[in-house]
Order: C-alpha cells, then structure tokens, then sequence
C-alpha cells in the first residue's frame, strides 16, 4: 500500500505594519493634515534656504526709498527704513523657529518625564508638586517669562530655556493624566509584581504608551510658544535689532499701517500661515493616533 502524503496548504502571513507605518497612512487620508504638513515643510525650507535665494540683503537701509508700495523691485515694498519687506519676511522666522522647536523639546522631555513620574507615585511628593504646578499656572505666563528675560538677557538660549521650563508646566499635568490612565493597566501591575524598579517601568511600561499624547500635546504648544515669542519680540525683549523677526517687524512698522500695510502684512502672513498649519497637522496627527484632542484620550 502506498501512502500519499498530501501537502497541506498554509495561509499566506500577513507581515505585521509598523506603528509609524499604520499612522503615515491616517495621516495621509487627512487633507487637512497634508495640507498642515505642507505648511510646515514649506516653512522651514523658506527659513533654512531663504538666505540664498532672496533678492535683497535684509539689513540693508535706504532712506531714498522708504515705505515704498510693493513692485517688481521689492515684492511686498520696503519699511520705514528702506529695507525689503519681502527679505526680511523670509528670514524673519528663522530664530523663532529655531528658538521654540528647542524650547518645545525641552519641555516634552523634562515636563514629560516629570508627568509620568508623579503619575506613578502619586503620593505625597505628587500632591505637593502638583500644588506648586498649579499655582505658577495661575500666573499669567508672558508676566513669568518677561521676569526672567529681564533679569538673565535675551540671549537665544535664555529665552529657548525660559519657553521650556514655562511650556514644560503645562506638560507636567498632561503627562500626569496620561499616566493615571495606565498605572492600574495590567501591564504594570505585572511588571510591580514581577519586582521592577520603577525606572524601569517608566522607560519600558509607560513611556511607550504616553508618548503619543505628549507628541500631540508638544505639538499644539509648538504653535502657542510661536505666539508667545512674537508678542516677546513685539514687546522688545526678542531678538537682538537688526536681525530680522516677524514680532520687531510689527511693532516697528505699525505707525506705517496706513501708507505701506505689507510692511506689517508680510511678516503677520508668515507668522499666521505657519501656526495654522501647525493647528492642522496636530489635529489630523491626534487623529491619526487615535487620541481626541478635546480630551486627551483614545478615541
């Protein structure tokens, strides 16, 4: 007798996506959240490249051809100084750019790292700093960040540090929440019983699934710390003059409002197309990632 062995035929695996993978393709499926991320882009390619390719120098004076209107020479005219609105509308965002991103690291990291912590002591130090949060949130922040600018300079890493530690407060009770979310998970109840550290439950258990708020979190104040810098500079305590920026250009061209308005339209246009855009990614991001906005939690 001759046994014919018949060969059994194995479904097909289906090779498993990566999360980043699986967000790139919600976030594609978003026009708002393309459009927001073309926004960006073009935003941070105008502030890297602009220097090469703009058709004047943008601390360059002529008093001949002050508050002229825009033309072929000068696209958006010139201020009251007789500088090229158009210049200095392209470069204008480049410390402010540099200045928040940093400034926005800074804070998801130490008010990250710091949320998840008490989150998962929640204890007495928990409560005690938790108090503390609170009442400096019930301080106005643009009064807390004049303070130290005023008494440490405004020295790009002064104000990259004071924007981090401001913005950093509100990520602490963002993370916290976050983390109260998942310390009665079954995961790191494991991972107590089985005797980790808590270091190690930070890095391994918690980091991991609270992330993905913070990354949106970070990336909304991304677009309140780029208002907040503008109403620095427009206040004075910004860059350093000349240096273009689009919160001196406002305030120093506002008088001219009437007779040469691009001198304050150009750098508001910039300004307001970059945090809408930031607005629009971050929304369709949280999407993407399956957490609500409005709330901070998985949808």
């Amino acid at each position: 007798m001759t046994l014919v062995a018949q060969s059994v035929e194995q479904p097909p695996r289906t090779k498993r996506r990566s999360p980043l993978a699986e967000t790139w393709d919600n976030l594609r499926k978003s026009w708002a959240g393309m459009v927001g991320l073309t926004l960006i882009v073009l935003h941070i390619l105008i502030a890297t490249t602009s220097p090469v390719w703009i058709p004047r120098d943008p601390l360059e004076m002529n008093a001949k051809i002050r508050t002229q209107a825009p033309s072929a020479e000068h696209l958006m005219g010139t201020d009251k100084l007789g500088r090229d609105v158009f210049s200095r509308s392209m470069v204008g965002g480049r410390v402010t750019m540099v200045v928040t991103l940093i400034a926005i690291s800074i804070a998801v990291v130490w008010g990250g790292l710091l949320g998840i912590v008490l989150g998962l002591v929640n204890g007495r130090a928990d409560e005690l700093i938790m108090r503390f949060v609170d009442a400096l949130l019930s301080i106005p922040w643009l009064l807390i960040i004049l303070l130290i600018v005023s008494v440490l300079g405004t020295k790009m890493w002064v104000q990259a540090l004071t924007f981090g530690f401001t913005y950093g407060i509100l990520t602490v009770r963002v993370a916290r929440a976050a983390t109260l979310d998942f310390v009665t998970s079954e995961f790191v109840l494991a991972a107590r019983a089985r005797g980790e550290r808590k270091r190690t439950i930070v890095i391994k258990e918690l980091i991991p699934n609270v992330r993905d708020v913070l990354l949106v979190d970070g990336a909304m104040n991304w677009s309140w710390m780029l208002l907040g810098f503008t109403s620095l500079s427009f206040l004075g305590f910004g860059v350093t003059p000349p240096t273009p920026d689009w919160g001196f250009m406002i305030a120093k061209n506002r008088e001219i409002l009437g007779v040469q308005p691009w001198a304050v339209f150009g750098p508001v246009v910039m300004l307001g197309t970059l945090i809408i855009g930031i607005n629009l990614f971050a929304d369709a991001f949280a999407k993407a990632l399956g957490l609500d906005r409005s709330q901070g939690a998985p949808v």
